[in-house]
């Protein structure tokens, strides 16, 4: 029975990218072959030899939003996980004991009541009027990066095909990709919008003990098509982790021994991927470097075996890959 330690390694922390690269498409991409264990060391710009003509690439066009904000005496801590209507808020607060129903918190202009807490410990606030998002929004970096976001971060956390709001944290796996090498794959897109759960650490001792988190998606009839179609004649490439949780929870969902076709839907996942686990939909994994004992990192190495996984990360630190958000790329083959 796997545990949460069965997915640890040593990270030095000056492999940690805190800040991307000048040019998004200058990481570094190692290639793994799941079946061999042959391991290569490329360049993000030569993913297009590892792409056949029959092949679709599917990425998550999810944008992120200012989603952090902080009150206007910078006491209390806001992030909106979830925004029911322009006033109407779930916001994972910090600290909570001062946010009981009732309790009120401005930010700018605007004054927000506390209407209830949620079991997740969550609050519900209620606006007066629209936070003006821009002015005071800030975007939730990732712990690791230890430090505030900048006006850098705007752009370069922030895929260039983002069009639908709603992501707190970026689908890193995409953010290697330029519009010129987009314009040479074949390619297609669904949504999913990246939450907070995402780095929340596994707690619990055994892996099947972890309640995972839930996330909003939109798979449409056009991009559910092509997928139907790829998988007949070439590879379903997901990119990143939050694709591939789409893609396969709809496949534990909607592909029976009568039915084996994906149809566009719209609602929410909280599939837990890890070892040993069928996939279905997803041929080839693009993805980045996860933190040790994350979803992520299991993830991952049931796509391709655990004891290969650690062993490519472990050579990845010794070539000294960048990782996490900002850092190098993985492609599993």
């Amino acid at each position: 029975m796997l545990r949460t330690i069965d997915f640890d390694y040593h990270l030095p922390e000056e492999l940690i990218a805190d800040r991307p690269l000048d040019d998004r498409a200058a990481s570094r991409m190692m290639v793994i072959h799941r079946y061999s264990g042959k391991i290569e060391h490329r360049m993000f710009t030569d993913i297009l030899e590892y792409i056949r003509p029959e092949d679709l690439l599917v990425l998550n066009d999810t944008k992120v939003t200012p989603a952090r904000f902080f009150s206007n005496d910078g006491k209390i801590e806001l992030v909106c996980t979830h925004k029911l209507s322009p006033v109407e808020w779930e916001c994972l607060v910090r600290p909570g004991k001062k946010m009981k129903p009732g309790r009120t918190v401005e930010i700018g202009e605007a004054t927000g009541t506390v209407e209830s807490v949620l079991e997740n410990g969550n609050r519900i606030i209620r606006w007066d009027r629209e936070v003006d998002e821009e002015t005071h929004g800030r975007l939730a970096l990732p712990h690791y990066m230890n430090r505030e976001s900048d006006v850098e971060d705007r752009d370069r956390y922030q895929t260039t095909f983002a069009r639908e709001e709603g992501a707190i944290a970026a689908p890193t796996a995409g953010l290697h990709f330029t519009p010129e090498i987009l314009s040479n794959i074949n390619h297609a897109f669904l949504t999913l919008h990246v939450g907070v759960g995402t780095f929340r650490p596994v707690k619990a001792e055994l892996i099947k003990d972890h309640e995972m988190h839930s996330e909003r998606f939109h798979l449409s009839q056009e991009t559910a098509d092509r997928i139907n179609a790829a998988k007949k004649s070439g590879r379903v490439i997901s990119t990143g982790t939050t694709c591939t949780r789409v893609l396969e929870s709809l496949a534990r969902t909607q592909i029976t021994n009568q039915e084996s076709q994906i149809r566009a839907t719209r609602g929410e996942t909280d599939i837990f991927i890890n070892p040993p686990y069928d996939f279905k939909v997803v041929d080839v994994l693009l993805t980045n470097f996860h933190l040790p004992q994350s979803t992520l990192i299991m993830l991952v190495s049931a796509f391709a075996n655990r004891e290969l996984i650690l062993s490519a990360y472990a050579e990845a630190v010794r070539e000294k890959y960048r990782f996490f958000s900002y850092g190098d790329c993985m492609l599993i083959v």
